[in-house]
């Protein structure tokens, strides 16, 4: 399901011609994120190597035989807000041994991020990804 929907997303950058309307786009997914309650955004939640403020939590759920992993996130800054949110498509809803496999570094090249991003921002998405991986490999 995540695959498909961060397919979903590859298709809209594909069809926006430029830059100014792709970081729009960015952001307008950063706007659907529900915001973290404030308890959550604390030191064990929160992703250290952003610019930003990023917090990450998560929740596994039983299904029967397997578990899928549930990602939440925030951040004080829009454009990350929007980046959080594209990378946890990759990840949301999927099993664990799902999520390990993922190379999200390799799925966001789909997108030409790294062209178009802040040196911060791709060390920041990187810290984000590294932190998923931490939390996917303990579960």
């Amino acid at each position: 399901m995540a695959l498909n929907d961060f397919q979903e997303i590859v298709n809209d950058f594909n069809f926006l011609d430029d830059w100014d309307d792709r970081y729009r786009y960015i952001i307008d997914l950063g706007k659907k994120l529900k915001t973290l309650d404030n308890i959550l955004k604390n030191d064990t939640n929160k992703v250290i190597g952003c610019a930003s403020q990023v917090w990450l939590t998560y929740d596994v759920i039983n299904n029967g035989a397997s578990k899928i992993i549930s990602f939440k996130g925030d951040s004080d800054a829009v454009i990350v807000k929007g980046l959080i949110a594209i990378v946890l498509t990759l990840y949301n809803e999927e099993t664990i041994n799902n999520a390990k496999n993922i190379n999200a570094l390799a799925e966001l090249d789909k997108l030409g991020l790294q062209e178009h991003l802040s040196s911060q921002r791709s060390n920041g998405l990187r810290a984000m990804i590294e932190k998923i991986n931490m939390i996917v490999s303990r579960c």
